[in-house]
């Protein structure tokens, strides 16, 4: 594998695994509110999918809260590295089942997926904590390193070939006239007009040009398909995750759906040189907290 991965500073690992973990903090802590309302809806409303169907029923309030807590709890402890070894498993199962609790109680949110794969494939990698983040990074990354990375990729791009295979399954090959993909967006933005929510910027512009969804049914599944490029690392990795992260902005002008994660940028950590960065702002951190 190339020198994005192979030689990659055990420090970007560390700073994937900060960036990754603090979103998952923040994801979960501002729907902590959200959380508790659907967890006080009673039985009837709950559905267990996943890891809940363990349970019998709906657990109470007070224990389903106090699960969302020890699930933030230690994800900062994951975000510091502190007892990785055990605290990074126990993270990843946090998230888990903090997000398919929620989700038990409604709609299933396939957006929570890749964060979830994400945490678990973290939980198992080393902490890569002991280094300066900062100081630039100057050291190789160990075996055992290079690998974390390449997985965090390739949960990536699976991701994007399953929705790729999907279209296909679901149009053929006439997903890529646009025809399918403009009626889509055409009938989300009615449902949206008829039950008075906001509709998407761009949507009545691009449905008077029917010709543009060609070029976007065409782009989109190129992109979805060709994932696997990103495994190459390096710029071809880069420009890939450039354009899937074009893709979930259009799909927020086009259908006003936001896919959080991914236009963050951090879903896509593990193809960047993230490390400079994010060693800038631990390093502001220390500072603040030593004065």
């Amino acid at each position: 594998m190339n020198w994005f991965f192979a030689d990659a500073p055990r420090e970007r690992l560390a700073a994937v695994r900060i960036l990754i973990g603090t979103w998952a903090f923040v994801y979960l802590a501002a729907r902590s509110v959200e959380f508790f309302k659907v967890a006080s809806l009673g039985a009837p409303h709950f559905e267990p999918v996943g890891v809940t169907r363990i349970l019998g029923g709906p657990l109470p309030v007070s224990v389903a809260m106090i699960t969302l807590g020890a699930s933030l709890v230690l994800l900062v402890l994951f975000v510091l590295g502190v007892g990785y070894r055990v605290v990074g498993p126990l993270a990843a199962v946090g998230v888990l089942w903090s997000t398919t609790y929620r989700t038990s109680w409604g709609m299933v949110f396939h957006t929570d997926n890749l964060l979830v794969l994400h945490m678990i494939a973290l939980a198992f990698a080393p902490a890569a904590h002991a280094f300066a983040l900062a100081k630039p990074p100057t050291r190789p990354a160990r075996a055992g390193y290079g690998w974390a990375l390449k997985l965090l990729v390739a949960l990536t791009a699976a991701t994007y070939v399953i929705a790729g295979i999907a279209k296909l399954r679901l149009g053929g090959l006439g997903w890529l006239d646009g025809e399918v993909l403009r009626n889509h967006i055409a009938l989300d933005n009615l449902r949206k007009a008829v039950l008075g929510d906001w509709l998407a910027p761009l949507a009545t512009l691009f449905l008077a040009h029917p010709g543009a969804f060609t070029i976007f049914s065409v782009m989109s599944l190129a992109l979805e398909l060709g994932a696997p490029i990103a495994l190459v690392g390096g710029k071809p990795a880069r420009l890939w995750a450039v354009g899937a992260w074009s893709f979930h902005l259009g799909v927020v002008l086009l259908m006003n759906i936001w896919f959080v994660y991914p236009l963050t940028g951090v879903a896509f950590a593990a193809l960047l040189p993230v490390e400079r960065p994010v060693g800038r702002i631990v390093s502001r951190l220390r500072s603040i907290l030593r004065t």
